[in-house]
Order: C-alpha cells, then structure tokens, then sequence
C-alpha cells in the first residue's frame, strides 16, 4: 500500500506542469521509467481544471518525465471546456498530444456541445484547441455528420 501511495505522488509530480494540477486515478498502474511510459488501467479517471477524461485504459508518454502524449482506449469518454462551452465526447481511441493541444478522437467518434445540442460524428474528430478548429472525417463512404437546431 504505501508502495503504491508513493508511486502515485511520483506519478503526480510527473505530471505537474506549472500551476495546473493534474489528478490521475486508476485501478492499476504500471511505470516504465525506461521507455517513458506509464500505463494505467481500471476505471481510470484524469482531472485537468475542468477537463475529465474516463477509460478503461491509458498509456501516457513522457520526455524527459513530462507528460508529451496520452491514449485512452476502452470506453474512452471526456469532457473538456474551451471558450466557455463545455463539450462530452466518445469514442473506441482519443489521443491529446500536450504540445500541439490537439484532440484527436477516433472510431465511432462523437462531440456534443452541451450548451447548445450541436453534435458532430464520424470516424475520426480532430479539435485544435489553439486554433479553435474542428475537423470530422469519415471513411468507405459513409457521411461526416452534424446536427443542430436553428431557431425560426
């Protein structure tokens, strides 16, 4: 027990970047000092401000013990906030790459904007959050969609 107590607070001061704080929570946790890898199974659960992200599993890569990638797979689902809107997400792999803050979602991948009921749905859903773009791709011919209200 205090083996695993330390080797969270290790896997917390990893993660700390700054003044952000990062909560990390997992039934499992295996550390890979050698190949910069931390994999994290079990009902895992990261906290970043207002950002969550669930999954059954997570594998996050470091450099030089700072966090440079994360992919969560199993039942990957999120929920982050950018420019006050507050969006919930699915889908079978979602990638964050830290540097370039982008959110890469892939298979069977779903984005709702909660304030207002939009949603965007495809095989692969990249949102930069530096740039505020969205980009929705779907493969074998089946359609990107996007559904919204308009008020009349």
């Amino acid at each position: 027990m205090v083996f695993r107590t330390v080797i969270f607070l290790c896997l917390l001061n990893l993660f700390a970047l700054g003044a952000q704080k990062i909560e990390v929570y997992a039934k499992d946790f295996y550390l890979d000092e050698k190949n910069e890898t931390s994999t994290l199974t079990g009902d895992v659960e990261v906290k970043k401000g207002g950002d969550i992200l669930n999954s059954q599993k997570l594998v996050i890569y470091m450099k030089n013990k700072q966090p440079v990638k994360y992919i969560a797979t199993h039942n990957a689902k999120f929920k982050i906030s950018m420019k006050d809107k507050t969006y919930h997400g699915s889908g079978d792999e979602f990638v964050y790459n830290v540097a370039k803050d982008t959110y890469e979602i892939n298979g069977h991948a779903k984005i709702i904007e909660v304030q207002s009921k939009k949603e965007l749905t495809g095989d692969k859903i990249i949102v930069d959050r530096k740039n505020m773009t969205y980009r929705v791709l779907s493969k074998d011919k089946k359609p990107a969609k996007f559904v919204f209200e308009v008020k009349e």
